[in-house]
């Protein structure tokens, strides 16, 4: 690799890396058409579910693929490759009466995060 230079480093960046897997043998719990509701979870560390996020209920709009569970993995705990979904949620789901009734937001989840509505 040889000495870390600021080109160097801009190189690495720039060719960036996946968190993508092949997903051999592992189903999508979930479809495109689906409604789920997102874990009432407050874990002590990291998570990508947002907390305004948390118990509520969307629809799935996509299916990304396989990828590592940013969870575990930031805690040293594993992998732990799993589906990542495009879930769509309402503005009056997420914020109640506050929430505009046109607004939709989409938030990419991964599947430990649902649980079928």
């Amino acid at each position: 690799m040889g000495e870390l230079t600021a080109e160097r480093m801009a190189e690495i960046i720039n060719a960036g890396s996946t968190k993508r897997r092949s997903g051999d043998g592992i189903v999508p719990r979930f479809a495109v058409g689906d409604r789920v509701r997102t874990r009432n979870n407050h874990p002590p560390g990291h998570t990508r579910l947002p907390r305004y996020a948390m118990a509520r209920e969307g629809q799935v709009v996509m299916v990304h693929g396989v990828f590592v569970l940013p969870d575990s993995n930031a805690h040293h705990r594993g992998e732990r490759p799993q589906h990542c979904y495009g879930v769509r949620f309402t503005g009056r789901e997420l914020w109640g009466a506050s929430g505009h009734e046109r607004d939709r937001v989409v938030i990419d989840l991964f599947e430990d995060y649902l649980e079928p509505a």
